[in-house]
């Protein structure tokens, strides 16, 4: 039998939607943080490093500095001293410390609630600036990592391109008042769940009952 008796894309989409918000009502943000700020600063620091890390490294940061312009006046060299375990320390302490007076310099020391102030800041992309837009600021926004891309491949919502083509499709599947949760969700469901390690396809609820008769298992293309 083939993944052709799986749930129809419109019920695969009910189905995640309805456990997610059953496991995961109130999704909380992993990242410590405690202003658009430091969630910034904590969503750069994230990029090929785990959350856990970055919540290990960033109080001695914040300590230190947790506004733009206590943070311009670092050296680089001691935010980058503090920050080396999260990896790609030296590129990222010298976006912390730019975009820090850039910040000061062209938004008086405020996060930008825009899409494009936010994406010229150094080290900051597309999905750092989703997820401050989504979660600083309440924009609806679907931040896609490579977590979430792997488990739309796995889940039928996606053909698994790349994470641009990804945030579109399920953009298009789900209505625009989950986003800023879902983005979540989906995060703590693979963790807990569907790890590329505990889950290929075959061994969580939610492939299972998506495609209860897929008995390979699902290959996934990375972005």
């Amino acid at each position: 039998m083939s993944e052709s008796k799986s749930l129809s894309k419109t019920a695969r989409v009910e189905f995640i939607l309805h456990k997610l918000q059953s496991l995961y009502p109130n999704p909380p943000i992993p990242l410590q943080h405690k202003d658009p700020f430091t969630l910034l600063i904590a969503v750069l620091l994230s990029a090929q490093c785990t959350d856990e890390r970055v919540n290990t490294v960033t109080p001695a940061l914040f300590a230190l500095a947790d506004n733009p312009f206590d943070m311009a006046k670092v050296p680089v060299e001691k935010i980058q001293e503090i920050i080396r375990p999260c990896g790609l320390s030296p590129q990222k302490s010298k976006a912390i410390s730019v975009l820090s007076q850039i910040l000061v310099d062209e938004h008086q020391g405020q996060v930008p609630a825009d899409w494009e102030a936010l994406e010229r800041l150094p080290g900051v992309g597309h999905k750092t600036a989703s997820v401050v837009m989504s979660q600083a600021f309440g924009h609806p926004a679907f931040a896609v990592d490579t977590h979430i891309h792997r488990l739309a491949q796995r889940w039928g919502l996606t053909n698994g391109k790349n994470v641009v083509q990804t945030e579109k499709d399920l953009k298009r599947l789900f209505p625009q008042d989950t986003w800023n949760a879902l983005h979540l969700q989906i995060i703590y469901y693979g963790r807990e769940f569907c790890s590329a390690r505990s889950c290929d396809g075959t061994v969580c609820e939610i492939c299972r009952t998506c495609y209860p008769t897929r008995k390979k298992p699902k290959i996934v293309l990375k972005p």
